[in-house]
């Protein structure tokens, strides 16, 4: 079938290139800066990448080296979801302190060490999955080209699509590493699409204007009415349902993308201006539809009018891939840690 060989060339490709990888990439982790703004960030709800990140490379991994002369990049080792918890003044309404925070941390990384002037900051990076990682570094020296590894990844907005890359949101329950990979092969499908979530942003309440309890066919709702949710929960209605909106909040990022692949739910990206992750191994058009904004009132016409045999593909093909959206306790070849790395790795050679 076409998805298999599709599937077979993808990951012949990512073989080939992670074995490459693991010859030659090494990450060097300052150890400058103390928790727990520095070395440890959330491991659990919708900021987990960004601590689990931090967590994987602080205990140690293939490509964490000790010694920076060996080193191809340097890993930045702060959480801005920490500082956002303890640094943030909510009445101020602005994040200069956290910024002006960052900024000198860094200036003190420059001082003491030669790395970050020596090549102005394209071999450094920082994970954030925060909404404010992109407004994080001043915009002043070196810091602007420091590589920023984010969930926010907004090409409007500062994301730099030749340099930065696209982090997974993915929500981590206690206690566990989430999302759970089930197998659901052979279910029934009999929503067309599903979307529950909170209202903010400006496209959201636009869905549910036009979709919310207007065609039984489509499962459209702000969050999910506990009346509702007694009887099919959020994720029983995402393995119900051929495809599951991934609709912009304030931000273009959202765990449902990952959510929709493991539970092998078509996404629809309908969030302008967002670049998708791992797109140097995924061919997102093979496994998902982006709808623009501007066409939320034709959402139906789009999605009923995708052949079956083109769904059937996609939605076979969320079955190989959704294992790169996970976290393990140990990182395995294929899975969300390694293939942020991949990502890391691709941007650094096109660069160079």
């Amino acid at each position: 079938m076409i998805y298999r060989s599709n599937v077979i060339f993808l990951y012949l490709f990512y073989s080939r290139s992670y074995e490459a990888m693991q010859r030659v990439f090494r990450i060097f982790v300052y150890k400058d800066g103390y928790k727990p703004l520095m070395h440890e960030g959330p491991k659990t709800g919708i900021y987990a990448s960004e601590g689990l990140f931090i967590a994987t490379m602080e205990r140690g991994n293939p490509f964490a080296v000790t010694e920076p002369k060996i080193a191809t990049m340097f890993f930045i080792p702060f959480s801005l979801k920490q500082m956002v918890d303890y640094m943030y003044d909510t009445n101020s309404h602005s994040m200069k302190n956290i910024q002006s925070y960052i900024a000198g941390y860094l200036r003190r990384l420059a001082s003491k060490y030669p790395y970050m002037n020596a090549t102005n900051g394209i071999d450094h990076f920082f994970v954030s999955c925060h909404d404010w990682a992109l407004m994080a570094l001043e915009k002043q020296d070196c810091q602007r080209n420091i590589v920023k590894v984010v969930c926010n990844a907004d090409s409007s907005r500062g994301f730099n699509t030749s340099r930065d890359v696209s982090l997974p949101e993915t929500r981590v329950r206690q206690g566990k590493h989430s999302p759970i990979i089930r197998d659901i092969s052979g279910m029934d499908r009999p929503y067309l699409a599903f979307f529950a979530g909170q209202m903010h942003g400006k496209l959201r309440p636009v869905l549910l204007a036009h979709w919310k309890d207007k065609d039984p066919e489509m499962k459209i709702y702000e969050v999910l009415p506990p009346s509702v949710a007694e009887r099919i929960s959020y994720s029983e209605h995402m393995r119900l349902s051929k495809y599951c909106i991934c609709a912009a909040g304030f931000e273009v990022n959202s765990p449902r993308l990952v959510e929709a692949i493991v539970n092998e739910c078509v996404p629809v990206i309908l969030a302008d201006n967002f670049v998708l992750p791992f797109s140097e191994v995924i061919n997102w058009d093979s496994i998902s539809v982006t709808v623009a904004e501007k066409d939320v009132a034709n959402l139906k016409a789009i999605l009923a009018g995708i052949p079956l045999r083109r769904y059937k593909e996609m939605q076979a093909r969320l079955k190989h891939v959704k294992r790169h959206f996970v976290w393990k306790n140990s990182p395995e070849k294929y899975d969300i840690f390694n293939m942020i790395v991949h990502s890391l790795w691709t941007q650094q050679l096109n660069n160079v």
